[in-house]
């Protein structure tokens, strides 16, 4: 071998977000002149910045190249030993390649976020916030998660009370907040609340949210039952005070007139009149092959000749389009849902709303187009019948579309399941799309947005509830 190599030191350590460097030495031990180049190899090197990359050295003649290493600040630089090595390939002999390997320490760091989904949750005896904690940093996370509130007006039941979180993973929190008293009567009320994640030797990490706390019976029921208490204690506090006289003549005169006091006999009362069928209240949904005014379009048969023909149908695509060309540089969103019992709705745009709301009719479908966005990705989190959680699945993967083209998550066949919610993102996760979701048994679950700048490059619509389905939707760019 014509070449001596050193590393000067052979193990060095680096914080994350941080570079050291580290010389390789290098001596030409043959008889000619000769170039080397240096590359850096191993899970290090996406990382590591050999300066220069070529160096050329007479026979006898040391020279030095400095290897720089800068892991970023994320999940992936694994804290600990890290093995790293540069391959130095001679010009002249490229069958005398040397790789001298070295040993680069990464220290751990802790970095935890946590969110609340939704922020804000309503209900008269309970409410099912959850909390999404994520481990940003490179070691394994363990913490217990417990919730406080000013007054102890709410207990807390936290499944699992203590997670462990793998780095760049995230866990979900169960939380069932029930209040100490109930509401009988009156308004709703906000009670603030705090989950807190705790980790050994840390202060803990305080994410609030808020419970509306809504009365068991309205408030003008309370103001009729006070009013009707009052008037029956007035009438009977009226009666015992003045109590009249009361005597009947009903015997005299009958002996009088020589009438008999027996009652005649009773007819027989005539039995109530039976209750009408049930009517369905909602009709049934038209086919597809059905034309205007309900006559069916398939089928033989004379006719007059002149067959109606069924107008294109106005997808999300067709009024994104008519936006775009109304404003070429502006963004837009448009969208329609497949309500069950009834099929699709018209196509709305920018924040409209999508869907029914308090009607019980799931949503099974949703049909998304954009303008100016850089197109946009979805996937439907629906029921699962086999679900041993409580929660829903993804059954498809992620789909998606150019702007102005239509995208489709869900199914709208006969026996499709119900939408519990559905991921949405824009520009692959570089633009921002904001969504607001109305859930079965609930209400408007508050306006969210994703924050490509945090990492959040998407947003989630709905809930993973297999009993919460979406009812409708709203949508912004």
């Amino acid at each position: 071998m014509s070449l001596w190599t050193s590393l000067e030191p052979a193990s060095a350590t680096v914080d994350p977000g941080d570079s050291t460097t580290v010389r390789l030495r290098l001596r030409n031990t043959g008889d000619v002149v000769d170039e080397y180049r240096f590359e850096a190899v191993g899970p290090l090197a996406p990382w590591a910045r050999v300066e220069p990359q070529v160096l050329r050295l007479y026979p006898g003649t040391t020279g030095s190249v400095d290897v720089t290493f800068a892991p970023p600040r994320t999940p992936d630089a694994t804290a600990g030993p890290n093995p790293y090595a540069v391959r130095v390939t001679p010009t002249e002999h490229p069958d005398a390649t040397t790789v001298p390997e070295g040993n680069l320490t990464i220290t751990p760091f802790t970095e935890v976020r946590a969110e609340l989904v939704p922020p804000t949750v309503k209900g008269r005896f309970r409410g099912r916030p959850k909390l999404a904690v994520d481990n940003l940093g490179n070691t394994k996370l363990t913490a217990s998660v417990s919730g406080s509130d000013n007054g102890d007006q709410l207990s807390y039941d936290v499944h699992p009370s203590n997670v462990q979180i793998e780095p760049g993973r995230a866990a979900f929190v169960k939380t069932t907040l029930k209040p100490r008293q109930i509401i009988w009567f009156g308004s709703k009320e906000s009670r603030p609340y705090t989950l807190a994640v705790q980790r050994s030797g840390t202060d803990p990490l305080g994410v609030e949210g808020t419970y509306v706390q809504k009365g068991f019976l309205p408030r003008w029921l309370a103001t009729f039952l006070g009013i009707f208490m009052a008037l029956a204690i007035t009438f009977v506090m009226l009666w015992i005070a003045y109590k009249p006289s009361v005597h009947s003549t009903a015997t005299e005169r009958i002996e009088e007139a020589g009438v008999s006091t027996l009652a005649p006999s009773l007819s027989p009362t005539p039995e109530a009149p039976k209750a009408p069928p049930s009517v369905p209240t909602t009709p049934p949904a038209a086919t597809e092959t059905q034309k205007p005014g309900g006559a069916g379009a398939g089928g033989g048969g004379g006719g007059s000749g002149d067959e109606e023909t069924k107008p294109p149908e106005r997808t999300a695509a067709t009024a994104v389009q008519k936006l775009a060309a109304q404003d070429p540089t502006g963004r837009h969103i448009c969208y329609r849902v497949y309500v069950s019992g009834k099929g699709w709705t018209d196509a709305v745009c920018d924040g409209a709303t999508a869907g029914t709301v308090g009607e019980e009719t799931p949503l099974k479908a949703v049909n998304i187009a954009v303008s100016g966005t850089k197109g946009t990705s979805s996937a439907a989190f629906v029921h699962n019948p086999d679900s041993t959680n409580g929660e829903g699945h993804f059954p498809d993967p992620w789909s998606g579309a150019a702007d102005g083209i239509d995208n489709y998550v869900g199914s709208t066949k006969k026996d499709a399941p119900n939408m519990l919610g559905f991921t949405i993102n824009v520009g692959g996760g570089s633009s921002s799309v904001c969504q607001a979701a109305h859930v079965h048994n609930d209400a408007w679950l508050g306006l969210e947005c994703d924050d490509p700048k945090s990492g959040f490059d998407f947003t989630y619509a709905g809930t993973h509830d297999n009993d919460l389905w979406l009812e409708a939707i709203r949508l912004a760019v």
